[in-house]
């Protein structure tokens, strides 16, 4: 095992050493497929309006194709970028830092923010308080992400034991979000720690209630759900487009703050054509007070979250320097008047 983790690892430095993509050019003006993940999860939704109003490809040059794929959960989307099979994704901070540390800190850069908020723990009405989690079967989205670690260190700090095979005090049930609301209306699991969408769907569609926001458990409500990070050899490569896809980014995120009633109308319409099936009345709207849309990647909350992973045993050692590198960001948002952001 400790050969093949050697390999593997070896493997993933080879990758960032020879560029992620087979189209890249050193002048980073020839034609280029700009490969970019992102989740159906409105926590996603600057990708999602980004994508829908073509605000990408509109700041994109004409030679750049391009091209999407969609995941259910960080690990895999981590999993895509370090194999070389994408070039960019949204995606939580607890993956981000999965990725900076597997890869020694070679293979990913945060290039910006995207979302704050927007991930509750939704439990049957029975449970009134944290007390009335012991016993209890919770999931969330995917072992080691975002939610999972948020989960596991808000059960730390009351008291409660979990582990990674189910057991202990609550039983944490990582699954796919589909497979949660399924369960959590059959009664088969007693609440789960998921974003938006999938928290207001437990709520409206399954009559649960809110015993956590997550908001309240971080200073001024705001920590980071979803980034955007990029591998380093693509950024090397083509800065030039890397700042482009910022551009558009900036045109998404000023899209989603301003005109926020369409905003919800246009996120919903573009998970209908990635899952097949709008949202159900209510959902979006409950959810949106939920989530702030913003640039700014938190990074000091990145910090807090790679912290939590190594206190519940999920995240051998915690050394983000080097993650970050928001230069093309504050170019964008310096041109556009609006204050620089910062990193670690």
């Amino acid at each position: 095992m400790s050969r093949l983790a050697s390999l593997a690892a070896a493997a993933i430095l080879f990758l960032v050493a020879c560029g992620s993509n087979a189209s890249a050019s050193a002048s980073d003006d020839g034609p280029l497929t700009l490969r970019l993940g992102f989740f159906p999860n409105l926590t996603h939704a600057t990708a999602l309006v980004g994508l829908k109003k073509g605000f990408f490809t509109a700041a994109l040059d004409s030679k750049v194709s391009l091209q999407t794929h969609t995941f259910n959960a960080g690990g895999d989307a981590v999993t895509a970028i370090l194999s070389g099979a994408i070039d960019a994704t949204f995606v939580g901070p607890n993956p981000t830092t999965n990725a900076f540390v597997k890869s020694h800190g070679q293979a990913i850069r945060v290039i910006a923010g995207a979302t704050s908020g927007g991930a509750l723990l939704v439990v049957r009405p029975s449970i009134t308080s944290p007390a009335g989690l012991k016993g209890a079967k919770i999931a969330d989205p995917q072992l080691g992400g975002t939610q999972d670690i948020a989960l596991r260190w808000y059960l730390q700090t009351q008291g409660f034991r979990s582990d990674t095979s189910g057991g202990g005090d609550v039983h944490v049930l990582p699954q796919d979000n589909s497979q949660t609301l399924t369960a959590f209306k059959e009664g088969q699991i007693d609440g789960a720690w998921v974003p938006e969408p999938w928290a207001s769907r437990l709520i409206v569609e399954g009559g649960g209630r809110v015993l956590v926001d997550e908001r309240d458990l971080w200073p001024q409500g705001r920590f980071v759900t979803t980034n955007l990070i990029v591998s380093t050899a693509f950024l090397r490569d083509h800065p030039k487009r890397v700042k482009a896809l910022l551009e558009g980014l900036y045109a998404a995120n000023a899209y989603l703050n301003s005109i926020p009633d369409e905003a919800q109308k246009v996120t919903n319409d573009a998970v209908a054509e990635i899952t097949g099936k709008k949202l159900a009345a209510g959902v979006v709207s409950a959810a949106w007070p939920h989530m702030t849309f913003t640039l700014d990647p938190l990074a000091d909350t990145l910090k807090t979250s790679a912290d939590h992973a190594h206190s519940v045993g999920l995240l051998a050692g915690v050394d983000v320097r080097g993650l970050y590198d928001l230069k093309l960001l504050n170019e964008v948002l310096a041109e556009h008047k609006q204050p620089p952001v910062s990193g670690l």
